[in-house]
Parts: C-alpha cells; structure tokens; sequence
C-alpha cells in the first residue's frame, strides 16, 4: 500500500493564519494615549471671614479673659464701667473705638484701639469717674474702622 499524503486545503489555513497574525498583532499593541486622571475637585472657596463685632457686654468687672464678669445694664455712681467688645474675624490692622455719651448725647468719653486679630478676639474700654456718674441714661457706640459696629445702653442710679 502506497502512503497517501495529507493535504491542508489552502482556503481553510488561510482564515486561520490571518485571525492569528491579527491576535498577535493586536496582543503586541499599547495604546500610546492612556485616559488622563480625573482632576481632583478644588474645595469650593470659602468666603473670608470679615472682620466684625459679634457682642458688647458691659459690667462693673472683667476677667483675665478681658470678658465682662457679670454682665450687666444697671451701675452705681461710684462704679467703673467695662465694655467688653468681642470680635471675629482676621485684620492686619483694625480700629476698634467707642464712644461714651450721656443722656441726649453729651460726651464722656472718646478711645480707640488699633488691634490685629487672627481670629476671635477680646477688646476691653471702660470709663471711671472717682467723683461718681450722673444719675441716668447712657450709651456706648463702637466702631471698627471707623464704622458704626454696634452699641449698648445703660442706667447709672443711686
């Protein structure tokens, strides 16, 4: 018996050979763009912190804190009067002042004070009269930078 030889139908190697050179082909391939990283997102920009009054406290006393011991609207004759400005807020270089008046305005007592806050802060004034305050009705107004900021009325009685 004579050996019979194989044949490989060309038509069928042909597919085959390209389906393969294209997989190889495909495999050896990098993309030379790669996807750019997501940006990480900016923390939304917080609005500066103004500088501002926030309370006045007035009493006959103040802590170390410069903070008014007992708040109160009501003093004696002979009573030193605090006023206990608190602030917030960051300045370089602010003008905290106040301005002391008597019934329909007459005035007592004029004072600023150039501070630099980098955050909450505690400004203390007062006014003393060793002879004894007027019987009734007084204000204080505060200004920063020159701005009114706010004020507090009180009663001097014997």
């Amino acid at each position: 018996m004579v050996p019979r030889k194989t044949c490989i139908r060309l038509e069928l190697l042909v597919p085959v050979l390209a389906v393969g050179a294209a997989l190889a082909l495909l495999g050896g391939c990098k993309r030379s763009e790669e996807a750019p990283a997501p940006k990480p997102q900016a923390a939304a920009p917080q609005a500066p912190v103004v500088f501002r009054v926030t309370r006045i406290d007035l009493g006959s006393a103040i802590g170390p804190d410069k903070k008014v011991t007992t708040p109160s609207t009501t003093f004696k004759p002979g009573d030193t009067i605090y006023a206990s400005i608190a602030t917030e807020g960051a300045a370089a270089n602010a003008a905290l002042g106040v301005r002391w008046t008597f019934g329909d305005g007459q005035l007592v007592n004029e004072a600023t004070q150039n501070i630099a806050p980098t955050g909450p802060a505690v400004t203390e004034f007062h006014i003393a009269k060793p002879d004894g305050w007027p019987a009734g009705k007084y204000t204080v107004d505060v200004s920063a930078n020159g701005k009114p900021a706010g004020s507090a009325q009180f009663t001097v009685a014997d």
